[in-house]
């Protein structure tokens, strides 16, 4: 449930930084507003809704608030390191993103779930995976 509140909460935030963006001429506002609601909101509750339906065993309390600690930290840190054009932090944030990606990639390892669930939940993690040092090299190349 705590990954479906935060996840809501990221999407509503990107949606509020959309609806100010052009008026306030924020230069950035449309790539956080992108990232608020694709990475802190849809791939959480995905990703959060994912493990819970398909994990062997639930996961410990202290897993899943470790997750989602580790996650908040690391779209704060992206976040930041893009407005403050320092890509070094934005790359501490896409590396600790990575790590909570790999917890989640472990906690549904040993699953019996077949089919289109499971096949979904991977496609999220690759998705995720795949963009983060894509965005990583955009972040050099536009600050470093």
């Amino acid at each position: 449930m705590p990954f479906l509140v935060v996840g809501a909460v990221a999407v509503v935030a990107g949606g509020v930084v959309a609806a100010v963006t052009r008026p306030t001429g924020f230069e950035q506002g449309s790539w956080v507003a992108a990232y608020l609601v694709l990475v802190g909101g849809v791939g959480l509750m995905a990703l959060g809704t994912g493990q819970a339906l398909l994990a062997p065993s639930a996961p410990e309390r202290s897993v899943a608030g470790g997750q989602l600690a580790g996650w908040l930290v690391s779209a704060a840190l992206v976040v930041t390191g893009t407005l403050a054009s320092t890509p070094v932090v934005t790359a501490a944030g896409g590396l600790s993103l990575m790590a909570v990606l790999g917890s989640f990639v472990a906690s549904v390892r040993g699953s019996s779930a077949r089919g289109a669930l499971i096949w979904c939940y991977r496609a999220v993690l690759v998705v995720l995976l795949v963009s983060i040092p894509v965005g990583l090299v955009l972040a050099w190349q536009r600050h470093g």
